[in-house]
């Protein structure tokens, strides 16, 4: 719930509304040409009045845009501490990321990002809340704040989520409290109907393992040399919020991601982007076209990524985007010995988690 404080009239507007008043009454009753009721009088007090008029409008028109300037000032303030911009590089990967909101001015959208260093790898997380807008910017700064103190504290990735999972819960049921002050119990029935957020959580290890789980959220891309391809195909968890999280949290390995290689994450705004005669955003073309000459940064899959958006959309996206590119800057000798393959030098990542004897279905419904 948005609470929106109302600040009481200035000096300096409550004069200029009474001296504006006090002009039209003045002419009206002390002016001679009011008075009278020629056509010329009538033109000259029509005048008068429009520009009375006119001066209340502008008037309060200033004052509105002072507030909006001063709304939007605290709105990018409060994004710039909930959502903070990656490190350029981070353990080794050279990262970038960028969000564009769906509201036409605003600065505050519904998604979320973060990469922390950690002992047991880099973590990452992308994540888009339900709506968009300063209502969605609560939800995001419960899920980050979860996921920064998780990252370092548990050992597994499917610790990280369930802490992310009792924090969404935690927030929306105290949001529910207060929207709902008369409901009197501890925790209302139904906290906030229909509230989701889709998370997709990434572990990369010192040897380049990628492990990943994912509620409900797009598989990111990876780039390798001038491919691009999904990083996985497995069928994801439901969103956090509506279901709860099965019992066994086995993080999904994706291979390996080797030096040069890149992963671009990012949330379905991108990929539901539409032009003017419907079409979807293609992503993959867009991303290869981005790497067609090597090499290329993160900085410039960015750049070349959200020219492609914006010329696509036309007058903007009608939902919330963001895009976090990494690559993997670390050379092989400082993963590995001298002349180890690659299946020897991620070997060790993969013998690190087996797969469990009981392996879980893949499919969620």
């Amino acid at each position: 719930m948005n609470r929106i404080k109302a600040r009481a009239p200035t000096a300096r507007g409550v004069v200029l509304t009474m001296v504006w008043g006090a002009v039209a009454v003045g002419y009206k009753w002390g002016c001679p040409t009011a008075q009278q009721d020629g056509f010329g009088a009538r033109v000259v007090t029509s005048a008068v009045f429009f520009a009375v008029g006119a001066g209340l409008i502008l008037h309060v028109r200033g004052a509105l845009l002072r507030e909006l300037r001063q709304a939007r000032r605290v709105a990018r303030a409060a994004q710039s501490v909930v959502l903070r911009p990656p490190p350029p590089r981070l353990d080794g990967l050279v990262l970038a990321a960028a969000q564009l909101s769906a509201e036409r001015g605003a600065c505050v959208g519904g998604d979320l990002y973060e990469a922390i260093a950690t002992e047991h790898g880099v973590r990452v997380v992308m994540g888009d809340v339900r709506g968009h807008g300063l209502t969605a910017l609560g939800t995001v700064a419960a899920v980050l704040g979860s996921f920064r103190e998780a990252a370092h504290d548990e050992p597994e990735l499917g610790g990280v989520l369930r802490r992310l999972e009792r924090a969404l819960a935690r927030h929306l049921r105290e949001r529910s409290r207060a929207e709902h002050p008369a409901h009197g119990g501890p925790d209302p029935d139904h906290p906030v109907a229909e509230e989701f957020v889709t998370v997709l959580l990434l572990e990369i290890d010192r040897e380049g393992g990628v492990w990943a789980l994912n509620c409900g959220h797009p598989w990111p891309y990876r780039i390798s040399d001038a491919r691009v391809e999904p990083l996985s195909r497995v069928d994801p968890l439901p969103p956090l919020g509506p279901f709860p999280l099965p019992k066994a949290l086995e993080a999904h390995p994706c291979g390996p991601l080797l030096p040069g290689d890149s992963l671009v994450l990012f949330t379905d705004g991108v990929e539901d982007a539409r032009d003017a005669k419907g079409r979807f955003f293609s992503l993959p073309t867009a991303l290869r076209e981005a790497v067609r000459d090597q090499p290329v940064s993160p900085q410039t899959i960015l750049r070349t990524l959200f020219t492609a958006l914006l010329h696509h959309t036309g007058n903007g996206p009608r939902d919330d985007i963001a895009v976090l590119v990494l690559r993997n800057d670390r050379t092989r000798d400082k993963l590995s010995c001298p002349g180890a393959r690659d299946s020897e030098m991620y070997g060790s990542a993969a013998r690190a988690r087996q797969a469990p004897t009981d392996p879980q279905p893949t499919t969620h419904h």
